[in-house]
């Protein structure tokens, strides 16, 4: 278990790095604002352009491995939601939380890190959890939002949802990789290099964007925001284990990456939604940065155990 603890240490060293340049005014929230940007557009999406396109739908899309991470997620978020209505919340607020619980850092840490210590195969298994959250829970935290202050769901509100998904990089990225390959072609060689270039920033870039966007982020309720986060660092993979290993038999590598992917720390992209819709932003932010610092253990915990799976 120490060894995998070496192992993932670096990753979150340059978290740590980027949280000391954003504390310390070196790098302003400006900075930060447009090396994600940078991260979002350009680095990540042609990582996930490269890999796509190389592998088929078939390898990608397994309805076991969906059935699995969507039972899983699906209690943990029903348990979040509950736990949240019964302290008398608002419903937008525990739609939110439940967000907190099933929705981690896919894009930003996990395709880097989970393909680096699990090796490249595991990215198939990595962008079908990426779909799942972006797809489905990022579309439902949309319309229960919006739902519950409309007082009925407007057909307007799906368009938006589906103009937000086609909008965004990494699914135009994945989408675009799999017709490429569908094609049966080869990347040429300059195209594949200019990939692995521009990929290449977005491991550094990412980690480093994560720390720097964390050192703007304020504490509230933080009782609420260490729930949340042992819900996610905790019960969410547990919940997708039990789903993938005894419910839906998912092979078993697969079932390992998804599990170390559900372990992952609250997603930045929830505080955007929260931002954007002004609902609960700073026990969104509270949660994101107290998981985020517990997932240097927690996360080489579970990749330490789920690589007996496989």
């Amino acid at each position: 278990m120490a060894a995998i603890f070496i192992q993932t240490l670096p990753f979150f060293m340059v978290i740590a790095l980027g949280y000391g340049a954003g504390r310390s005014g070196f790098f302003g929230p400006e900075a930060t604002a447009w090396l994600t940007r940078f991260v979002f557009y350009f680095a990540l999406s042609a990582m996930l352009l490269r890999f796509s396109a190389n592998l088929s739908l078939r390898e990608i899309f397994d309805p076991a491995f969906v059935l699995a991470y969507l039972c899983g997620s699906g209690v943990v978020y029903l348990l979040v939601t509950a736990t949240s209505l019964m302290r008398g919340i608002p419903a937008e607020e525990a739609a939110i939380e439940a967000q907190c619980a099933v929705v981690g850092n896919v894009g930003f840490l996990g395709i880097p890190m989970l393909a680096a210590l699990m090796g490249e195969p595991a990215i198939a298994a990595v962008m079908m959890v990426l779909a799942v959250d972006l797809i489905v829970f990022g579309a439902l935290i949309v319309i229960v939002i919006t739902g519950t202050r409309d007082g009925r769901m407007r057909p307007a509100v799906l368009g938006s949802v589906g103009l937000g998904l086609v909008r965004n990089p990494m699914i135009v990225s994945i989408v675009l990789g799999l017709a490429w390959s569908g094609l049966r072609l080869p990347l040429p060689g300059p195209v594949n290099e200019f990939l692995i270039i521009l990929g290449g920033a977005a491991t550094p870039g990412a980690l480093f964007a994560i720390g720097a966007s964390l050192a703007g982020k304020s504490a509230e309720r933080p009782y609420v925001a260490g729930w949340l986060s042992a819900c996610k660092l905790i019960a969410h993979p547990a919940a997708v284990a039990v789903a993938a290993l005894l419910v839906f038999d998912v092979a078993p590598y697969s079932a390992a990456v998804m599990i170390a992917a559900a372990s992952l720390p609250v997603a930045g992209n929830v505080y955007m939604l929260a931002q954007h819709y002004g609902v609960a932003p700073q026990r969104v932010s509270t949660s994101i940065l107290i998981s985020t610092m517990m997932a240097a253990l927690t996360v080489s915990l579970v990749i330490g155990w789920v690589q007996h799976i496989y």
